[in-house]
């Protein structure tokens, strides 16, 4: 993303905060509360203020410093997130890839899987602990906390058919106030209990972890949860650019989070030992309801952010070949990056619902909420140093010197969250560990299917050779063979020779390849040239956020010696027809997966918006 103007950025700056900080902006709900609730640490002052510090050392650590300084300077294209930094470190086209850049794909694709894990919990548990609020303001709405929040969330999934484009314009409005009010309720403490200020000093951190060393280290798995928006910010930058969501970051947000963390620990340091629950607490008992209703709307657009976070996520590994083709519906025509995917938005909900069922409170939640995250954030950090030192050319020193302090923050917050692993921290481990199973699969699947093809495929040179010496017809009209660009004739093609006898006139062969940038121009995405027998072959380039739409491609592309209009071609696919069998490549139990997601994967002409009349399909069987 190019730099934008000071009233540019500053527009930027104020949408950032409906969209980018929801869910690192809603996390005061529970976060500081479950840091003594898991690790039954001792409330009191020097407790409280020992959290606090290590809160403070936390956000300026992983947020400021790590992703705003450094990571998200590493931008492809000015697109960010894990995908696109992975793609950063890949060799170059025509390269030939090593074992370690292997290890580097599966690692972001791991780290991609988790964040769907991370999806699935976030809307749950944010939604669930602000509905909890009005159970402190009335005991008797305790038994509607659970329908209340299923409800509100079965409404969310129900209207992200319709796009977030009109929903978002009141977002952001809703934030600031959100943000206010936690300004407003920590400044309300802080100035009562002037004290806790001293927290800033790491010797409070620091006497936390000698005094309770074990609880401490445990406790550690809940602070975390004040930073799991980081990667958002990360995977966000390709709407809004880095300095407008670091002016929102530091203007805004960061004094709001230290300002309602800090009260929260002058609360219970100053309390009657006492937990409770710290933030509505905060509140006079008048402003409880109100408060409640105001951390529900906030958590409703967190929750948005991480559901629209895994549409974008979905289309782009479906670009990038990662998981089959999904039916994926742009919302709106002015914001290509704004998706829905019908399948990923039902199962999100389907699993949502089903953790509300199963956990029932947000602080059983927040047993299964942080490794995923924690996992993704020191995989960021691995490939980035890879980054620093293949692209940015920094000596082995300098990148130990500069990333290992945040490697050791990022294995301290890993090793601290281990411990819920059995309590529920399984559940996104599984989901990712299945998603990564899934996308390599299906990746390696459809190398070995495009292997098997190419086996038997002809060369151009011979089928141009069979029709000359059989004399066949060149009939009128265009025909376009979609195919993968691989030195051979299209399936497609060859079958109409051979069984038809017949060749079109004008023959265009188009391959579609996806780039490694998040965009391509419109004027460079088709190029063309002349091959034997007065066929034509378009190469079309699109980039791994655009949407392949090849039709509107071939009606902007002139090929002087072969005028057509698009609307009076036909299209021929190759469409497969996949068994398992007993070919080395992969697992038996991988092929029978593969077959499984080859036969529910969207079809190739809606992909790529091929009108439904003009279309003829050419089947082949492949046995894997």
């Amino acid at each position: 993303m190019s730099e934008h103007p000071t009233a540019g950025r500053m527009a930027l700056a104020f949408g950032t905060l409906g969209i980018v900080f929801g869910d690192i902006g809603t996390s005061p709900i529970y976060a500081f509360r479950e840091s003594f609730e898991v690790s039954e640490l001792e409330v009191a002052e020097a407790t409280a203020y020992g959290v606090a510090s290590v809160v403070f050392w936390a956000l300026l650590t992983v947020i400021s410093l790590k992703y705003l300084f450094l990571v998200m300077r590493a931008d492809n294209h000015g697109e960010g997130g894990i995908l696109a930094l992975t793609a950063l470190v890949m060799p170059g086209k025509g390269a030939p890839p090593s074992k370690m850049h292997a290890a580097i794909v599966t690692l972001g694709v791991f780290g991609t899987a988790l964040l769907y894990g991370d999806g699935l919990i976030t809307p749950a548990i944010s939604v669930l602990s602000a509905v909890e609020g009005f159970e402190v303001a009335t005991t008797a709405f305790s038994s509607f906390v659970i329908p209340v929040s299923i409800l509100i969330l079965i409404a969310l999934f129900a209207v992200q058919s319709r796009g977030t484009a009109g929903i978002a314009r009141v977002f952001s409005p809703i934030m600031v106030v959100w943000f206010a009010t936690l300004a407003v309720l920590g400044i309300r403490q802080i100035i009562q209990h002037p004290g806790v200020l001293a927290a800033v000093s790491p010797g409070y951190a620091v006497e936390l972890f000698i005094d309770h060393p074990l609880r401490a280290f445990l406790s550690l798995g809940s602070i975390f949860l004040v930073v799991t928006g980081g990667e958002a910010l990360y995977a966000d930058m390709g709407h809004f650019g880095r300095i407008p969501i670091s002016i929102s970051w530091y203007c805004l947000v960061l004094p709001s989070l230290l300002a309602i963390y800090f009260g929260q620990a002058a609360l219970l340091g100053n309390g009657e030992g006492q937990l409770g629950n710290p933030f509505y607490d905060m509140a006079p008992k008048w402003g409880v309801a109100p408060l409640a209703v105001l951390a529900t709307c906030a958590t409703v657009i967190a929750s948005q952010a991480l559901i629209s976070g895994a549409f974008s996520l979905t289309a782009q590994a479906v670009q990038l070949d990662y998981l089959p083709r999904l039916a994926i519906r742009h919302t709106s025509p002015q914001h290509i990056g704004q998706v829905y995917v019908p399948l990923v938005n039902w199962l999100l909900m389907i699993g949502c619902v089903a953790l509300i069922l199963i956990f029932r409170t947000s602080s059983a939640l927040a047993a299964a909420y942080g490794i995923a995250v924690t996992t993704t954030m020191l995989i960021t950090t691995l490939i980035f140093y890879r980054l620093v030192r293949d692209r940015w050319d920094w000596s082995t020193l300098k990148a130990l010197v500069v990333l290992l302090p945040f490697m050791i923050v990022d294995v301290g917050f890993l090793s601290a969250n281990i411990p819920k692993i059995p309590a529920g921290g399984w559940l996104p481990l599984l989901v990712g560990l299945v998603l990564v199973a899934q996308m390599t699969t299906w990746r390696t699947g459809r190398q070995l299917v495009a292997k098997s093809l190419n086996e038997s495929n002809r060369t151009l040179e011979s089928v141009m050779e069979e029709v000359a010496s059989r004399g066949l017809p060149r009939v009128p009209g265009t025909a376009v063979y979609m195919f993968r660009d691989s030195g051979s004739v299209p399936p497609a093609l060859a079958a109409n020779v051979r069984h038809h006898h017949v060749l079109h006139e004008n023959v265009i062969l188009v391959s579609v390849e996806v780039s490694e940038d998040p965009h391509v121009g419109v004027r460079k995405r088709a190029r063309h040239i002349r091959l034997p027998g007065d066929i034509t072959h378009v190469r079309i380039t699109f980039g791994y956020l655009d949407e392949p739409d090849v039709p509107a491609v071939l009606a902007g592309h002139v090929i002087p010696h072969h005028p057509f209009d698009v609307d009076d071609v036909t299209y021929f696919l190759g469409r497969e027809s996949v068994t398992a069998g007993n070919r080395p490549g992969m697992h038996p139990l991988r092929d029978q997966l593969f077959v499984l997601l080859h036969r529910g994967a969207a079809s190739a002409s809606r992909f790529y918006h091929l009108p439904a009349g003009q279309v003829v399909e050419v089947g082949a069987q492949v046995e894997l």
